[in-house]
């Protein structure tokens, strides 16, 4: 997976998920794990908006 944000991201991953799910399960279970660690590094290093929200 890529650090883009393209609009076909969400069908790279689909489509990742679904060569995953052809593999055996050992292999199945480390792919996924990539695939998990991949996506919790890309979300720790998103910016994030230091303003509280405030709701009424």
């Amino acid at each position: 997976m890529s650090d883009s944000a393209a609009p076909d991201a969400p069908t790279d991953l689909i489509d990742r998920l679904r060569l995953i799910e052809e593999q055996p399960l050992d292999a199945r279970a480390d792919a996924y794990a990539a695939v998990h660690e991949e996506l919790a590094q890309r979300l720790a290093s998103a910016p994030t908006d230091p303003s509280p929200t405030s709701r009424p």
